[in-house]
C-alpha cells in the first residue's frame, strides 16, 4: 500500500496509488468527473496535483492553474479552522459539488458557480437511438455517414491501443494546440492499469476514431474522459456518441461527457446533444 504524506506535505500521484484511491473515489455519489482516480492521474501534469493526509482517514488535491493555487476535496469537509487555514495558502476551493457549495455557504465562505466546468451528463438510452424530434439533426448526421461508410466497431483492447494511438495522432496533426493529447496519449498506454475501456472505429480497415472511459458515480454513470477521431470523416463524431452509447450495458442510466472549458464551439457541441442535466461544480473562495 502507498504511503501519502500528512499535510503540508504531499506525495506525487503515481499508478501504484489506484488500489488505495480507486474504489473510494468511485464510491461518491456527486459524479464530478475530476474525482476518479484515472482523471486526477492522468492530468496531474497539466494541473500540477498533489496528494496530501488530512485528519483522520481524509484526503486533499492540491493543485495549480497559471500560478494560481487551488486544492480539492473529493470526500469530507474538515472542520472550519482547518478550512480557514487552507484558504490562507490556496486561492480557491477547485471542483466542489453542489451539496457542498451548500454547506460551505452557510460556513460563510463566497461561492461562485464555476459554468465552464459543468459535466454535461446524458440519457444513455437517449443517445443510443437519437429518436425524437430534438435529434432530428443529429440522426440525419449520422444517417448520412452511414450512406458514405460501413464502419466495423472493436473492443479497444490491448492489441489495438496502437490503432487509437493512430487516431490520435491523427487528431493532433488536425489541432492548434496539445490540448489534452499528452493525457489521452498516457491514457491509452495506461489503459489497463488504470481500468478504462472502450472502443475502436474503423473505416475501411483503418482505424478512424476511438473513445476512452470509465465507470463513476457509484456505478449508474459511464464518463466518457477522451473521444477522439478524424475529422475528415463528416458525422462521426455523431455516430460514434450514438454507436458507444448503444454498446454501454443498460446499468449505465447516464454518460457523463465531462466539461466545455467555456471553448464556444465545444460548447456548442455537447449542448447540441441535448444534456439531460448537468454536474455542476463551484469554486469557493474565503471572503
Amino acid at each position: 500500500m502507498t504511503t501519502i504524506k500528512k499535510y503540508p506535505d504531499s506525495s506525487e500521484l503515481t499508478v501504484q496509488m489506484k488500489d488505495t484511491l480507486k474504489s473510494r473515489l468511485a464510491s461518491l455519489r456527486d459524479g464530478v468527473s475530476e474525482h476518479s482516480f484515472a482523471n486526477l492521474y492522468l492530468f496531474r501534469k497539466i494541473h500540477n496535483y498533489k496528494i496530501s493526509a488530512l485528519e483522520g482517514d481524509n484526503l486533499i488535491i492540491t493543485g495549480s492553474d497559471l500560478g494560481k493555487k487551488f486544492f480539492m476535496l473529493p470526500f469530507e469537509l474538515p472542520d472550519k479552522g482547518t478550512l480557514d487555514k487552507l484558504f490562507e495558502k490556496h486561492l480557491s476551493m477547485k471542483c466542489v459539488s453542489e451539496e457542498k457549495a451548500t454547506r460551505l455557504s452557510l460556513l460563510g465562505y463566497a461561492i461562485k458557480e464555476d459554468r465552464d466546468n459543468f459535466d454535461y451528463l446524458y440519457k444513455r438510452d437517449e443517445m443510443a437511438s437519437l429518436a425524437g424530434k430534438k435529434y432530428y439533426k443529429k440522426k440525419n448526421r449520422v444517417k448520412k455517414f452511414l450512406s458514405e461508410h460501413s464502419p466495423e466497431c472493436l473492443p479497444l483492447t490491448n492489441d489495438r491501443i496502437k490503432d487509437a494511438l493512430s487516431v490520435l495522432e491523427l487528431w493532433k496533426g488536425e489541432k492548434d494546440t496539445l490540448g489534452d493529447y499528452e493525457a489521452a496519449k498516457e491514457g491509452l498506454l495506461l489503459m489497463e492499469e488504470l481500468s478504462l475501456c472502450g472502443a475502436v472505429y474503423y473505416i475501411n480497415n483503418k482505424a478512424a476514431a476511438y473513445t476512452l472511459g470509465e465507470e463513476l458515480h457509484a456505478g449508474d454513470t459511464f464518463v466518457v474522459h477522451f473521444e477522439k477521431a478524424a475529422h475528415k470523416y463528416t458525422g462521426i463524431f455523431q455516430y460514434v456518441a450514438r454507436s458507444f452509447a448503444s454498446l454501454l450495458p443498460e446499468k449505465y442510466v447516464y454518460i457523463n461527457r465531462e466539461q466545455d472549458l467555456g471553448l464556444e464551439g465545444l460548447r456548442q457541441a455537447k449542448e447540441s446533444l441535448k444534456p439531460a442535466a448537468f454536474i455542476k461544480k463551484y469554486r469557493v473562495f474565503a471572503k
